[in-house]
């Protein structure tokens, strides 16, 4: 049986903190659009900011879904699982926004994480609801490694050619909604 819980805090912030992947779940508000679910993994990339708050690097990669989403309604669910240990699912609801790397917030925001490579935001998540349950379902997985990809292959874009990539890739969602279109062109 899941509860509810007033904060991130004590055990849960430890929990969610110690995990290696989580889930980020978005959709638009019609009916008709595309819910997006998407993994997040990169190591150091998710830290709690206090007790309501999260946010996480938002690295340029081949779709913009989060960004649209949170541009059209704000709405934004980040899972944590337990594939070792004791099973535990941790939902974290609440309202999202971006700041991307050309806003002023940007920078002190980035600070926050070890792996900057390839950077196009920070997602940051006004948590309004936490809530936990059971996880018998989920399996048992061991964590091998990090797979370091993304971030050296974005690095060897150079700048410009991360521009022009999220140019082609990230101005608009699956529905056509705008996505990642702050890139000067």
């Amino acid at each position: 049986m899941g509860k509810v819980h007033e904060s991130i805090n004590g055990r849960l912030r430890a929990f969610i903190e110690a995990q290696h992947l989580f889930f980020v779940a978005t959709a638009p508000a019609g009916p008709d659009g595309h819910v997006n679910v998407s993994p997040k993994g990169i190591g150091g990339s998710f830290v709690v900011l206090d007790e309501h708050t999260v946010a996480y690097l938002d690295y340029t990669a081949s779709g913009a879904e989060t960004i649209a989403h949170l541009r059209e309604n704000g709405r934004i669910t980040l899972m944590f699982c337990a594939f070792t240990g004791p099973p535990n699912i941790v939902r974290l609801h609440g309202t999202g926004r971006f700041v991307t790397l050309y806003d002023d917030e940007f920078a002190s925001l980035a600070e926050l994480f070890p792996e900057r490579r390839g950077a196009r935001a920070v997602i940051v998540v006004d948590v309004q609801r936490v809530s936990d349950s059971c996880g018998y379902g989920v399996p048992l997985m061991d964590h091998v490694g990090e797979r370091d990809l993304l971030p050296p292959h974005m690095e060897r874009k150079g700048d410009e050619g991360r521009r022009e990539y999220r140019r082609r890739k990230n101005a608009t969602s699956l529905d056509g909604l705008p996505a990642f279109d702050y890139d000067p062109v």
